[in-house]
């Protein structure tokens, strides 16, 4: 199973030994967005959610699960998050939220994991706060945007 690092020589999942790794900067952003009606929207960025500030909660909740990440991905290590940053930006051609996370360690292995769960779960919230009024908002486009630092160097995803 040449590449991937998850898998020994015997194609059984394990934890990659990073203990080897030099520690270095490292950076990590994804994006996603949720799409709901203009009238769920309005909702949101109006400040008329009943469940209250649905973008400061979202917020805190993809804070929340970037430090978390261990805890959910099984392979994934705990790591010494330096930042955790997510924007949440109303889009009325979407319509809807449009998430991006930035996450920063100084660390043996990236944050990539930490940026794509940070922005999954701020979007998970959004749905949570507003699903009374909409069920059927669909949650995508989530994808790792940038990530530097390591080995691997810099990646941008055009």
């Amino acid at each position: 199973m040449t590449g991937l690092s998850h898998f020994d020589q015997d194609g059984k999942a394990h934890m990659v030994d990073v203990s080897d790794k030099p520690v270095t900067a490292r950076t990590a952003i994804a994006e996603g967005h949720i799409k709901m009606s203009a009238d769920t929207l309005a909702l949101i960025t109006e400040g008329r959610a009943d469940k209250g500030d649905v973008l400061g909660i979202a917020r805190i909740a993809g804070i929340m699960g970037a430090k978390k990440t261990a805890d959910l991905i099984p392979l994934c290590h705990p790591l010494p998050i330096t930042k955790v940053a997510l924007d949440l930006t109303s889009d009325t051609g979407l319509p809807g939220i449009r998430i991006t996370a930035t996450v920063k360690t100084g660390g043996q292995t990236g944050v990539e994991m930490e940026a794509l769960t940070a922005v999954n779960i701020a979007a998970l919230t959004v749905y949570d706060m507003v699903k009374a009024v909409q069920k059927d908002m669909e949650i995508g486009g989530v994808r790792l945007t940038f990530k530097d630092g390591g080995k691997s160097g810099r990646f941008e995803n055009p």
